[in-house]
Parts: structure tokens; C-alpha cells; sequence
């Protein structure tokens, strides 16, 4: 069968790659995803590698890495808040399709039909949910002032739909350290997408702090998760319209 319709070697390694690091995150005793996240993130992982490539893998482990990080930064503060992540910030399958959904699709676009919009959209989605993570983890630990978006009352940090500072500058660094691998690694095409990425992850992730304050708290079924997804399309699609509009 394999003779005449033969499996490209893209896809051969994206498979024996994720196969070999999901069997060593398995075995690992202190586990980024759960057990549950990380047969998901090989799915997800096979899909990126033979979309993208290597580029587009190493962009996504980045975001992977970096937000675990970040969710990591003053552990105990927001444990004594009683605002930590739960499962010790362990990701599963929920919190990896919310945050990567967006970009899965924009490397299926790539594949299917490419262009330099959908890499730029990809990243752009990644960035904006690192931007998202570190302004909402850095926010909680370290915000000294935390205001309720829509009405910029003071509000304690982790209630829904609360900025600060802090946050918002650590977000602005997770966007630019997401789109700045990118960059380096060519699925961005020039530096001013390193400018499109960090606006559109800045006005989408207000935009989720809008809705988080707005709507969020009425509907049983706009999950965290569901924010995500929305959060970052937006951040895509602001990064696409900008780039068209310049």
C-alpha cells in the first residue's frame, strides 16, 4: 500500500519524535501535562511537525515551556492566596486544545494552502496565549494594584477580568518572546510581525479580560478553556489584519 502512496518522512519523524518524547514525559515524575494532556499534546505535536516543520514545533514546545514557567513564578504566593493553578499547573487536554486549537488550524491553513499569513497567524496565537498566561500569572503573584477592567475598581488579584500593571508588562514580554522565535526560526517573515504579534496579543488579551469581567460569570458554558480559544483568534486574526492593512 505504503509502495505506491508513501508516508512523506515529515510526517515519519513527527510521529517517532513525539512518540520518544511522550514516552519520556511519561516517565517523568513531575509532569507539565497530565497523563491525559500528553497523548493529546502527540497529537497535537504530529500535526504541527508535519504542517510546519521543525519551525513550527519548536514555537509550540517554546509556548509549552515558557508558560509552564511562568505558571510556576511565585508558586507559593498565589498558593497562599488560594489562587494557584490547580494540579500543580499541570496542563490537560482542555487547557492544551484552548490555548492551541487556534494554532493547530492556522498550520493546517499552511498545508493545505500556503502562505505567509498563516505562519504569521500562528505565531500570533501563541503569542497572545503566552502574553494571556504571564499577565495572569505574574498579575496574581506579583501585582501590586489589581483593577477590574471595565470599571478600573480595585479588585483582588484572580478575580475575573482584573489587570495590573505588572501583568500587562509581562505580557507584553511573553508575546515578544514567542514572536522573536518566530522570527528566528523564519515563520515570520520580517521584524515588524514582531510589532503585529505583541499588538494583537495585547488587545486580545484585554479583550479576554473584557469578556472574563462581562460575560464569563453568566454563562456556565464560557469555560476558561472556551476564553482561550477565543483569545487567541483574536490575536490571530488582529495580527493578519494589520499586516493586510500595512
Amino acid at each position: 500500500m505504503f509502495e505506491n502512496n508513501p508516508i512523506p518522512s515529515i510526517w515519519l519523524i513527527a510521529i517517532a519524535l513525539n512518540t520518544v518524547l511522550g514516552a519520556i514525559a511519561l516517565l517523568l515524575p513531575r509532569k507539565v501535562l497530565t497523563t491525559a494532556g500528553i497523548w493529546h499534546a502527540w497529537i497535537l505535536g504530529i500535526l504541527v511537525w508535519g504542517c510546519l516543520g521543525w519551525q513550527g514545533y519548536v514555537v509550540i514546545v517554546s509556548y509549552l515551556v515558557i508558560g509552564s514557567g511562568v505558571t510556576r513564578i511565585g508558586k507559593d504566593i498565589k498558593e497562599a492566596k488560594g489562587i494557584a493553578e490547580k494540579r500543580d499547573g499541570a496542563r490537560g487536554p482542555e487547557n492544551l486544545w484552548g490555548s492551541a486549537a487556534t494554532g493547530a488550524i492556522c498550520a493546517i491553513g499552511e498545508a493545505l494552502a500556503p502562505h505567509p499569513l498563516w505562519t504569521l497567524a500562528y505565531v500570533a496565537s501563541l503569542s497572545t496565549k503566552l502574553a494571556d498566561t504571564a499577565a495572569s500569572e505574574i498579575g496574581k503573584a506579583y501585582g501590586k494594584s489589581t483593577f477590574l477592567i471595565t470599571t478600573l475598581r480595585p479588585v483582588p488579584a484572580g478575580t475575573e477580568g482584573a489587570v495590573s500593571l505588572e501583568g500587562t508588562i509581562a505580557g507584553i514580554f511573553g508575546a515578544l518572546a514567542i514572536a522573536s522565535i518566530g522570527l528566528t526560526v523564519g515563520l515570520l517573515t520580517n521584524a515588524w510581525d514582531l510589532l503585529f504579534c505583541a499588538i494583537a496579543a495585547f488587545v486580545a488579551t484585554n479583550i479576554e479580560s473584557l469578556i472574563g469581567a462581562t460575560l464569563q460569570g453568566r454563562y456556565d458554558w464560557l469555560t476558561n478553556e472556551l476564553v482561550n480559544g477565543i483569545n487567541t483568534t483574536i490575536g490571530a486574526a488582529i495580527a493578519v489584519l494589520i499586516a493586510v492593512a500595512l
